[in-house]
């Protein structure tokens, strides 16, 4: 569409003032969806399918999208004074809005996603190798895809009939084995270190919420214990600012998920502290006064090494001053590869529809917070890990991936029935135009609708899936000590 311009320039990242250039806009919107098939993967008839009937091409749905962000851009009347033009980053900001608001959510996440690791890469943090682009790691999909394929659960066609024949025990017990057997090699990633002279007084368990880091935190722990390994943990929960500090939205939500969320500079400052030795005096936080209470003296002795589960664990202000070669960094992400239907669109489920039912289910069931909200939430989440989690994945010593192809029939059975979790479609009347949570919900609905699952007895029951399964952590019934279902 024709839209006016008046922006003459664009500020760099230096400062400089260069030419703005709706091209590189479109070219960079373009790329994004290319990098995960096409447009077509945002198809949504009902949100934006008069885009794609209008455009027909994805060159076109590009220029539409890089028009509507110029119409952002110039709706800022500070932006037409020529020394005052839009800076590099509020025109990525204006992308994000674009591709968003008309409902190019997983074009947004792959820009983002992308974009965040540009940044690591200019700050030095990240090195080319380690770049991930837009956070699906081809080599390691390729390796589930073909593993799914070779047991007949590549799509939910194929998961469907595994569980119909009865025999999703045995996918249960192979593919766990696959996860188990991944954990042995962190292990001796881990030992080969510490014997080639590596002083490692530091190891991280880190990965986007719900991934599974809790139940694999204490299995890679007890493989190291076996080594002779002695690990102090800590806790940094507790270094969240105050209630106070964290100012609700416009539905009276707040953001925990983003690493300034916790105080950094202080937590920074007691990790090298404890690595040099010092006793320091750790928060104690209360959720429900919502501040902290009081202070813990802690120690980490000369034979013990820090152990930290946590979101961020990768984020580089919170390790400043630390060398690498002191920490081991365990990176879990749940990327179970399943393709919708019978496989004929080609379009995969979506990682982060698995974790968001595991966090909706730990959610309802351990924290009284009902699902509905974990949905309206979840944008917060996505936005916290495609900048300080997904895009440094790269960093990471060794991952893990703690996506499971039993995952959605064992989940199933909590979001189907009477006694459904799932909110009902006029939960949402109050929130109409939160376009973020009704492309969820409804992608979700979709999905459960389309999986076989287990019965809530075959998903309590040991018989099927054993008490120390990752999923455990949600559906309940896990063998392994969960603090956050306490």
């Amino acid at each position: 569409m024709p839209v006016q311009n008046q922006i003459v320039k664009v500020q760099k990242r230096n400062r400089a003032l260069v030419k703005f250039d709706e091209g590189r806009i479109q070219q960079a919107i373009l790329r994004a969806a290319e990098s995960i098939g096409g447009f077509r993967a945002d198809f949504l008839p009902d949100i934006n399918g008069r885009i794609f009937q209008a455009a027909g091409s994805d060159l076109k749905v590009a220029e539409f999208l890089a028009d509507v962000v110029v119409v952002l851009l110039n709706s800022e009347p500070r932006h037409l004074i020529s020394n005052f033009p839009p800076a590099i980053e509020t025109v990525q900001d204006e992308v994000l809005h674009a591709l968003r608001s008309y409902g190019f959510q997983n074009t947004a996440d792959a820009y983002a996603c992308y974009r965040w690791g540009r940044h690591w890469l200019r700050e030095g943090t990240l090195t080319r190798e380690k770049f991930v682009g837009n956070g699906f790691p081809k080599a390691a999909m390729e390796k589930t895809l073909a593993w799914n394929k070779q047991h007949g659960c590549d799509t939910v066609a194929g998961l469907n009939e595994v569980v119909l024949r009865g025999k999703l025990k045995p996918l249960v017990e192979e593919s766990l084995a696959v996860y188990e057997a991944s954990l042995d090699e962190a292990a001796k990633k881990m030992m080969a270190r510490l014997n080639a002279g590596d002083k490692i007084r530091m190891m991280w368990v880190s990965g986007p919420s719900s991934s599974g880091k809790t139940t694999t935190t204490v299995k890679f722990t007890e493989r190291l214990q076996k080594e002779g390994l002695r690990f102090l943990m800590m806790n940094l929960d507790d270094y969240f600012f105050s209630l106070v500090e964290h100012p609700t939205d416009w539905i009276n939500d707040r953001n925990y998920e983003p690493p300034e969320a916790l105080d950094i500079q202080l937590l920074n400052q007691h990790l090298v502290g404890l690595l040099n030795g010092e006793t320091i005096e750790k928060p104690v936080y209360d959720f429900k006064a919502g501040r902290r209470v009081s202070t813990k003296q802690v120690k980490l002795a000369s034979n013990e090494i820090l152990l930290l589960d946590c979101l961020h664990g990768l984020y580089p202000p919170i390790t400043e001053g630390i060398d690498a070669s002191r920490q081991f960094r365990l990176y879990i992400e749940a990327q179970n590869v399943l393709f919708e239907g019978d496989g004929s669109t080609n379009r995969r489920t979506h990682f982060t529809d698995v974790r968001l039912l595991r966090r909706m289910l730990r959610d309802v069931r351990h924290r009284n917070h009902p699902t509905l909200l974990t949905i309206l939430h979840w944008h917060y989440v996505r936005s916290g890990e495609l900048f300080s989690i997904i895009p440094l994945s790269g960093l990471a010593d060794h991952v893990v991936n703690g996506g499971f192809p039993f995952d959605l029939p064992a989940l199933k059975p909590f979001f189907s029935g009477p006694e459904s979790y799932l909110p009902k479609p006029e939960d949402f009347a109050t929130y109409g135009g939160f376009l973020d949570a009704r492309i969820r919900y409804e992608r979700l609905k979709g999905l459960l609708d389309s999986v076989k699952g287990l019965t809530k007895e075959q998903a309590a029951s040991y018989d099927i899936i054993p008490g120390d399964a990752v999923v455990r952590e949600f559906i309940g019934g896990s063998t392994i000590k969960i603090p956050h279902n306490e």
